[in-house]
């Protein structure tokens, strides 16, 4: 006879191969039924961007099938993004589970286009997503998401978040009166704006919260790091030498603050031909990769610069919704199950010792 102890005794050898645990010890197996011989039962990914659900089922039937008499296995699927191993707390902003930083050492290197088309890929993926544009003296959210009117508030004062493509946002340039003119601020009012949308706007129930920093280590930096407990930061850089050397300044200042290194995306590293769809080097070749190995950080992708990404951060569709079929569509969809499966691996590895500094995440 087929019992759900022998079912769960099998599946304690398949481990997840981003947490080198298995998957009963982890929890992801539930609601095991067996009819005679057949059996099916729920694996609850840690992420709906999980890229390797397709080994894990592997796996998980290869196991099954080794039981005497087994019958025919239906596997079901959900998902549950673990929360951060930080402790709740006034650092933390409530229904959020994960806020990640993506960051640049320069302006120019497409950090935004990399953090709306990524925030966009998990969302359509099924997570729930929210885009904070942290960049106040230049934001360029509005106009790469197709949005622009003002928010509204609820009856607490608190501001209600615009939503497009599947994305809750949140921008300054919502607000400005006049989109063309210029925020001459000095740095307290950006760190009391940026302080504002993260506690004052009601996101709501997020899984990933993605927040587009302006470049270089100055005030909206500093804020995010000292408020907020970050569950990462990704680093978005150009294959130059030049811009590799700026990335490390930034990348280096939160590890300084102590927030985990998820990883670096080497952008416009190629150039995407529309009608043959074959890359051609720009820049110099190999600098993310460089940079990854100098810098101690894993390289979470490497994106082509493609007329797809430009002209639909002018008409405020990402390549994902206007060309979602397209080669670099592709790439943002795998780039996007890299980030979240580096974040649950981040999420549930065990704290460092006092004194010791946040562990640097292997490379793919």
């Amino acid at each position: 006879m087929l019992t759900e102890h022998a079912v769960r005794q099998a599946l304690s050898t398949v481990h997840d191969p981003e947490l080198h645990r298995d998957l009963v010890s982890l929890g992801m197996i539930r609601d095991v039924r067996i009819a005679g011989p057949n059996v099916s039962f729920e694996v609850v990914l840690t992420t709906p961007a999980c890229p390797l659900k397709a080994q894990i089922e592997r796996d998980c039937r290869a196991a099954l099938e080794r039981l005497p008499g087994i019958g025919e296995i239906t596997i079901r699927w959900g998902a549950q993004v673990p929360a951060g191993r930080r402790p709740a707390g006034p650092g933390t902003i409530p229904g959020v589970t994960h806020t990640i930083a993506v960051a640049s050492g320069k302006g120019g290197v497409g950090k935004s286009t990399v953090s709306v088309n990524l925030a966009v890929a998990l969302a359509q993926t099924g997570a729930k997503v929210g885009l904070l544009d942290a960049d106040i003296y230049g934001p360029s959210i509005p106009l790469m998401m197709g949005v622009n009117r003002p928010p509204l508030a609820t009856e607490d004062n608190r501001i209600i978040p615009l939503e497009a493509h599947g994305v809750k946002l949140m921008s300054l340039g919502f607000l400005l009166p006049d989109h063309t003119a210029p925020v001459v601020w000095r740095g307290p009012m950006v760190a009391k704006a940026l302080g504002q949308f993260l506690h004052e706007v009601n996101w709501g129930t997020l899984d990933y919260l993605l927040v587009d920093l302006p470049p270089g280590t100055g005030d909206a930096q500093l804020t995010l790091s000292q408020s907020l407990a970050l569950s990462g930061v990704v680093i978005v850089m150009t294959p130059q030498d030049l811009a590799a050397t700026i990335a490390g300044k930034v990348l280096l200042m939160f590890r300084q603050m102590q927030v985990p290194i998820l990883g670096i995306v080497e952008n416009m590293g190629t150039f995407l031909c529309p009608t043959c769809h074959k890359e051609s080097h720009i820049f110099s070749q190999g600098g993310g990769r460089k940079a990854s190995q100098t810098l101690q950080a894993p390289l979470l992708g490497e994106i082509p610069l493609d007329p797809e990404l430009c002209e639909g951060g002018d008409d405020g569709r990402p390549a994902l919704v206007r060309s979602p079929a397209s080669p670099v569509s592709d790439i943002f969809r795998r780039l996007a199950g890299t980030l979240a499966a580096r974040v649950s691996v981040e999420s549930l590895a065990p704290p460092p010792g006092p004194g010791q500094p946040l562990p640097i995440l292997p490379s793919r």
